[in-house]
């Protein structure tokens, strides 16, 4: 029995999966209260599918990049369960929950979450035997910016406000994804733990970190 947590951004995400199937799934947008939302709301998931604390085998979480705040307390909470039970952790880089539940498409994929001030992490994805795949690393990047990287069509994906969704909407360089293919659900997570668990090396907990995005003068240095 595995639980996996998304604290990535506003968007939250629990789910609950046995190996074979999503037994419980929740999303929701959380208006930054993450620290006073998410055990409780992990508490009542565990009541509704039936499973105690000390039946989950595995953990996975959401490993960045992210608000500060959010990946905090996710991976808080996740290592806090993992430590006390001994069970495996298993970190999954936010954009690539979202890139699981993406058909094959022509075109490039390119995948935004919310960077903070008006700026996007973006990461580009190209197809391959394993599905998609990123390419480098996510930027932070107004949309300004983001914008004038497009030297070719591509379909963009992921948390696109109303008003950036009207702005895009006349750009023929950007195919938008519908809203609801836009959601991290937590229940690709767990699939993809899942999949890393089966490869049969245990991730240790107490080694896993957040990943944050860093300016460019940062990464320079």
């Amino acid at each position: 029995m595995l639980l996996a947590l998304d604290t990535a951004t506003k968007t939250v995400g629990i789910a609950v999966h046995d190996g074979t199937q999503v037994l419980g799934e929740c999303v929701w947008r959380s208006q930054g209260h993450h620290s006073r939302e998410l055990a409780p709301e992990v508490a009542m998931m565990l009541r509704r599918v039936g499973v105690e604390a000390a039946a989950l085998s595995a953990l996975a979480v959401s490993l960045g990049p992210g608000s500060f705040n959010g990946l905090r307390i996710g991976m808080a909470l996740a290592k806090g369960i993992a430590l006390a039970h001994n069970l495996p952790l298993v970190g999954i880089p936010t954009h690539d929950i979202l890139a699981r539940n993406q058909p094959r498409r022509e075109t490039a994929l390119v995948i935004v979450i919310e960077a903070g001030r008006g700026r996007v992490a973006a990461l580009w994805y190209k197809w391959g035997r394993a599905g998609w795949k990123g390419v480098g690393q996510p930027e932070r990047l107004t949309w300004d910016e983001l914008l004038a990287r497009l030297d070719r069509p591509v379909y963009l994906c992921g948390e696109i406000d109303p008003e950036q969704r009207r702005a895009l909407a006349g750009d023929r360089r950007v195919a938008l994804a519908p809203p609801a293919e836009c959601i991290r659900r937590p229940g690709f997570l767990a699939e993809m733990a899942w999949e890393r668990l089966k490869g049969g090396k245990r991730p240790d907990a107490a080694t896993l970190a957040p990943m944050y995005l860093r300016t460019r003068d940062e990464a320079a240095r």
